[in-house]
């Protein structure tokens, strides 16, 4: 088992405003929201950190069962997802405690702002998943789509699997409860397939999701 855990620190990426609105539910934008949204921005934005904890780990997929070397699974949406792949990536993603502590604040006084980011928070985490997945293309060739716990059938229990291996804790500072949720609760795990095959997606989208009904699935 390949157990060498990296840490990396990624500069800001570039806020999609739209991206947030679509994660808060504005289907108009107002004068009024679009000054709440400008002023949660300003308040939160050089209070997130970008880390990210990975290492790389073989691959072996048979008829029942998916083997991620420290931990085999029966799941047939990332055994397809995972199909072309050699090997994969597996890491952990989070945008630091900072934001939950202005939700929670925000939540006694302003319920429009804690809306506001909270979308924020949804819309950092996976443009920092999206920066991190750009980066695993580059080092390692073409990817799959990202592929995290309790999506699918592939069971949210394997986040003890990925805690124990990553050391996310000690390394970025994500917990992990007995309800596997994790704090900051801006944070995610996640596999990324390797592949020489040109054909496999690079990115995660919504049009590789087959959750149809997703309150934030984007339109075609």
């Amino acid at each position: 088992m390949i157990n060498t855990v990296f840490t990396k620190t990624f500069d800001a990426p570039t806020i999609d405003k739209n991206e947030i609105l679509r994660y808060a539910g504005v289907k108009e934008l107002t004068r009024d929201l679009e000054a709440i949204l400008d002023e949660c921005i300003c308040e939160i934005e050089d209070k997130l950190t970008y880390k990210v904890c990975y290492a790389q780990f073989p691959l072996h997929i048979c008829d029942a069962e998916v083997d991620l070397s420290f931990t085999k699974v029966h799941t047939d949406k990332l055994k397809k997802n995972l199909s072309d792949c050699h090997s994969f990536i597996l890491f952990a993603a989070t945008i630091g405690i900072e934001i939950d502590r202005l939700i929670s604040k925000y939540g006694r006084i302003s319920p429009s702002k804690a809306l506001m980011l909270q979308a924020i928070g949804a819309e950092r985490i996976e443009s920092l998943c999206n920066t991190f997945n750009d980066f695993v293309s580059d080092e390692y060739g073409h990817t799959a789509p990202r592929f995290s716990p309790g999506y699918g059938d592939f069971p949210l229990e394997v986040q003890k699997d990925f805690f124990r291996v990553l050391e996310p804790n000690r390394k970025i500072g994500i917990s992990l409860n007995d309800s596997m949720l994790m704090s900051p609760s801006k944070s995610v795990t996640a596999i990324i397939g390797i592949s020489g095959k040109e054909q496999v997606l690079k990115k995660h989208s919504c049009s590789q999701c087959n959750k149809t009904d997703c309150s934030f699935r984007r339109k075609p």
